[in-house]
């Protein structure tokens, strides 16, 4: 049996040029030949974050990274989540994570901070899959017993850029295109990387600066909602995918209500004229997936455009649940939405993560793991996807490695399933 020999947790930065945590973990696992197997999990970050998420702990230290930095973190895995969880099997995921969750022993995981236990978590997760010599994805599907293995996510890119996570002048903070008409993800992935490059040369024809955002989409300066959409279209058209290609939206609605009211494309509106002004692009443009429309606490406005919309389009909740399942149910009793999104550093560790997400496909929502815009070279999350069949994923553009390796990554277990590899579009 498998046990946690050592954890050790460091400094590095994210792409944002931020502190964020780093761990590797070592088991003693004598069936290895070696004696000895390891797992390294790097921990993501938000800009845009919702205020129910577990705490991300900072070191507030303005004289360094300007106070963001994480050795605080850092120290609470070497020190005392190290020696709690020393020894300890990992052959349950649940039983490390509850361990951490009760040494922490708060509910927004303040006291150690959910940075440091989700890269225990994480790394922990890497090193059993090293030890039981297969694939992380097809570990963590057997840990949390999913069956029948083979379904690739559908990509959620974002490619225009605006909100908290560009310059642009777009009230909304991502602009999507959804790669759905086709039969395998590397297909899929070649149809959004066409589109982006037509994209590219759309905006730069224009007179746009093609400079990127957080998340690897262009920023351009656009008046609003109506232009970002046409010019996707355009795009679409060019690369040849007409119809083959449907956008979504990633509202990021709490960053732009102040005092019960929305303020969209230099517009004030009431939650009421927020879900027409959604209903209204419905029609106009392919939409398929509209994610945190309404502010983290407008229940009402959320299960409003759900119920308007009906299947026809998604409804994604983001900031509103923060992978929680107690939020979650509140949801579900409201008809809030229809879908979840899903990410790690929300909640704080593997386990609930995947509580998160079985809950949703229990109760027929659609659950779309995510990255963060402070993201690193990790691919869990993609394997994440894989493993527990989300069906969807979120990891930015067609730029930049932080987010580019999550693609190559599932192109990585696309190959590895070979013939039982499967790409369904559920739009």
């Amino acid at each position: 049996m498998s046990t946690i020999q050592r954890l050790h947790a460091r400094t590095i930065l994210d792409s944002r040029g931020n502190p964020t945590v780093e761990v590797d973990c070592f088991l003693d696992n004598p069936s290895s030949g070696s004696g000895q197997v390891f797992g390294r999990a790097a921990v993501p970050s938000g800009a845009s974050t919702g205020s129910h998420e577990a705490l991300e702990l900072r070191d507030g230290d303005k004289a360094v990274y300007g106070g963001k930095g994480v050795t605080k973190a850092v120290a609470n895995v070497n020190g005392p989540i190290a020696k709690a969880l020393k020894g300890i099997a990992v052959s349950d995921q649940r039983i490390v994570d509850d361990t951490l969750i009760d040494l922490d022993g708060t509910p927004s995981k303040s006291a150690l901070g959910a940075n440091a236990l989700l890269g225990v978590s994480m790394a922990v997760c890497r090193a059993r899959a090293a030890g039981e010599g297969v694939s992380l994805w097809r570990s963590l599907a057997k840990q949390f017993a999913v069956e029948g293995a083979g379904l690739l996510p559908v990509p959620l890119m974002n490619v225009l850029n605006g909100g908290k996570h560009a310059d642009s002048g777009l009230s909304f903070q991502e602009c999507m295109i959804v790669p759905t008409g086709f039969d395998r993800f590397a297909d899929a992935l070649r149809a959004g990387t066409e589109t982006f490059h037509a994209l590219h040369a759309l905006l730069k024809k224009k007179g746009h600066v093609t400079a990127v955002g957080d998340e690897g989409g262009f920023a351009p300066r656009v008046k609003d909602a109506a232009e970002a959409f046409d010019l996707l279209l355009e795009a679409i058209h060019a690369a040849g995918y007409d119809g083959k290609i449907k956008l979504a939206i990633d509202a990021a609605a709490s960053e732009f209500c102040e005092g019960g009211r929305y303020t969209v494309d230099g517009r004030s509106m009431t939650s009421a004229e927020l879900t027409a002004f959604y209903i209204d692009l419905t029609k106009r443009y392919p939409i398929i997936s509209i994610e945190d429309s309404h502010a983290e606490d407008d229940w009402d406005g959320f299960a409003d455009l759900n119920q308007r919309t009906g299947s026809a389009v998604q409804i994604v909740g983001d900031d509103l649940y923060v992978t929680n399942v107690e939020r979650m149910r509140t949801g579900l009793d409201r008809k809030a939405t229809d879908a979840i999104l899903i990410k790690l550093n929300q909640i704080g560790t593997v386990s609930e993560t995947v509580d998160a997400i079985q809950l949703a496909q229990e109760s027929g929502w659609r659950a779309i793991t995510s990255h963060r815009s402070g993201e690193t070279e990790d691919t869990f999350i993609a394997h994440l996807a894989a493993g527990l069949k989300t069906g969807q994923i979120k990891t930015g553009s067609l730029s930049r490695t932080d987010r580019v390796c999550k693609y190559n990554e599932l192109l990585r277990i696309e190959e590895e399933l070979g013939r039982d590899a499967k790409y369904i579009a559920p739009f």
